[in-house]
């Protein structure tokens, strides 16, 4: 049964692949081309970053605080992409000796996500070149990693199908349209959207594969699984947010009292809640391949863990 499925999905498989041969991109000679950041421009645009309801910040405090957002938005992707990429090269054993259409696509995959961690890695570099000491990413990629994949394989797919979704909405919706952000931080989303719109294609065929296989018991723990998972990146984002605000009000010269200061540490995490949570969830293809495998009781409890985050 599980082989006649895979048999129907084979044309998706090799259609990413003829895609990801198409659009194929190398760091320098395509995406950085001898350019730098430009910092009298914002990296992040407003319709992420959430900092238009700052009114008591000038446009300069505002165009800092998008560049340590956009900094954090860069280093957040790289860390994501280090569980993806393990566990898609774990998933493309199982085709070793089956079909190898999927094999390759899973590779290409793979390759792909290794080369985004590199990219992701080099635009922190460079932008902590130019901006002023102190900034502190804190959650570390493997030891992220080895908390994911702990989880059920149906659990680790839901989370990454969600974030290959959510970053193609984000390009489209919010970074491509503003004129006002540093080409070359829009031109990195640009060429990031290229390849994760195929990858968000094969973690859907991999996850509903991976849904056949589970019965409604192992189900029923795969969903507490991603409920776990998401309480475990907002962890994360409250943590990051409280040190991105800190930096923050280190290297800026404006004079905050107490009340404003909280008010820039709740407009972060409330701004990275929306980027690496909730725009996901609201996303409808990921809502639909969601609602397709759970039943009732299960919407309802994911509903309900996610009730205090939206």
């Amino acid at each position: 049964m599980l082989q006649q499925a895979h048999k129907t999905d084979t044309q998706r498989y090799a259609n990413c692949i003829a895609v990801s041969r198409r659009i194929r991109w190398e760091i320098e000679k395509d995406v950085f081309r001898g350019r730098t950041f430009e910092f009298h421009k914002k990296f992040l645009p407003d319709g992420l970053s959430k900092i238009q309801d700052l009114t008591f910040m000038n446009d300069s405090e505002k165009r800092l605080l998008s560049q340590i957002q956009g900094r954090t938005y860069a280093n957040m992707f790289g860390l994501v992409e280090r569980f993806i990429c393990a566990k898609i090269m774990e998933l493309s054993g199982d085709y070793v000796f089956g079909d190898q259409v999927a094999l390759e696509a899973l590779v290409r995959f793979s390759d792909e996500e290794l080369k985004h961690q590199e990219l992701f890695r080099r635009i922190d570099k460079m932008i902590g070149e130019k901006m002023p000491a102190g900034y502190q990413f804190l959650p570390q990629p493997n030891d992220v990693a080895a908390v994911v994949l702990d989880k059920s394989t149906w659990a680790v797919l839901a989370l990454t199908c969600h974030i290959e979704l959510f970053t193609q909405a984000h390009y489209k919706q919010s970074i491509e349209p503003d004129s006002n952000l540093s080409e070359l931080y829009k031109d990195i989303f640009l060429f990031h959207w290229k390849e994760e719109s195929q990858h968000a294609i094969l973690d859907e065929l991999e996850w509903i594969r991976e849904n056949r296989k589970l019965t409604d018991e192992e189900r029923g723990q795969a969903v507490q699984d991603l409920i776990d998972l998401v309480v475990a990146v907002d962890g994360i984002l409250q943590v990051q947010s409280k040190a991105d605000a800190e930096y923050f009000f280190r290297i800026c010269n404006g004079n905050y009292n107490a009340e404003q200061r909280q008010a820039v540490e709740d407009k972060l995490l409330q701004a990275y809640r929306w980027q690496y949570i909730i725009s996901g969830v609201q996303e409808p293809r990921f809502l639909n391949v969601l609602g397709s495998m759970i039943n009732s009781s299960q919407h309802t409890k994911i509903t309900q863990a996610l009730s205090t985050l939206m």
